[in-house]
């Protein structure tokens, strides 16, 4: 078993060993798409880090949930972060767990998460001058209680580092074991409500790429069982129907934008990266899975770099 410190130490951005990823070849005219999948997305950030050390950077970069972790540490260009970002969780003491439900927090301790760990002399400081020097595109999605739509915020919507937290927050507020995240006075909750399922496609689609690199949290194959107890959900969600009536419809949704994934990867315009197995679940918190997780996960990348290069006609 990984034996883990007691406490994070946060390494602080621009120092050795958190500093930008040199870049080496911009790819054009492909949109990076990250999924979430809470914990999960452990294993995908190990794919980040394999991208950043190969050199690439991407003109478009989306997520949803814990994707968009993986997407903010892929444009920052930060291979410590991209580690450390679910690694360092367990080390906080208070990111989460039954005990922080019960209190009303959240089975993930978002508020603590989002907005007490990323500033530079915190955890897992966000390196902002990387972003703000970066021309990359990032997107996150949100879900919209009160109306049911599926909100993007673009880079113009997150100028400061407080409105991206609080969107990327809101992007990962999971439905039931998260509170609803505010915004503008609006209530939201995790983007893979939407009708992509938990997939930003759709917002790549919309900004003009025909050519997708989608990263899942799910091994090949995976599909979403169907919802056996919808009346549950209405009635714990009553206060918002719409958001209630997205997730007894998320299965449908998401299985969806897989189907559309797979017909696009046998046409030569999408490259779908599935994890071999999956053996931690969205809510992970013990340090060794997570480690056993990441460094699973940085195996397959470098294995799969060729094939992923191939597909970017690198």
């Amino acid at each position: 078993m990984t034996t883990a410190p007691l406490r994070p130490r946060p390494v602080p951005y621009g120092q050795p060993g958190h500093a930008p990823a040199p870049i080496t070849r911009r790819v054009n005219g492909v949109a990076l798409v990250f999924e979430g999948g809470g914990m999960r997305g452990a294993y995908t950030g190990a794919l980040v880090r394999a991208l950043l050390e190969e050199g690439l950077e991407f003109g478009w970069v989306g997520g949803i949930s814990a994707g968009g972790t993986n997407a903010v540490n892929m444009v920052t260009r930060d291979t410590w972060r991209a580690r450390e970002a679910y690694l360092g969780m367990p080390l906080l003491g208070d990111a989460g767990g039954w005990g922080s439900f019960a209190r009303g927090r959240g089975y993930f301790n978002s508020d603590r998460i989002y907005h007490h760990t990323s500033a530079e002399d915190e955890e897992m400081p966000v390196d902002w001058p990387a972003l703000e020097a970066s021309d990359v595109e990032l997107v996150l999605g949100a879900f919209r209680c009160d109306t049911g739509e599926q909100v993007y915020f673009h880079r113009s919507d997150m100028p400061t580092p407080a409105e991206l937290l609080l969107r990327a927050q809101a992007s990962a507020s999971m439905p039931l074991l998260m509170p609803v995240v505010e915004i503008d006075g609006a209530p939201y909750l995790d983007g893979a409500l939407g009708p992509g399922g938990g997939f930003a496609v759709d917002a790549a689609l919309a900004d003009g790429y025909e050519r997708l690199l989608v990263i899942s949290t799910r091994p090949a194959g995976y599909r979403k069982p169907e919802e056996k107890r919808p009346e549950v959900y209405r009635r714990l969600l009553r206060q918002y129907p719409a958001a209630a009536e997205a997730l007894i419809e998320r299965p449908r949704h998401y299985n969806t934008t897989l189907e559309d994934l797979e017909r696009r990867c046998a046409e030569g315009s999408a490259y779908l990266y599935c994890p071999d197995r999956m053996d931690i679940a969205n809510g992970e918190l013990r340090y060794d899975r997570l480690t056993t997780a990441f460094e699973a996960g940085l195996a397959q990348a470098k294995r799969e770099m060729p094939a992923i290069k191939a597909f970017l006609g690198l």
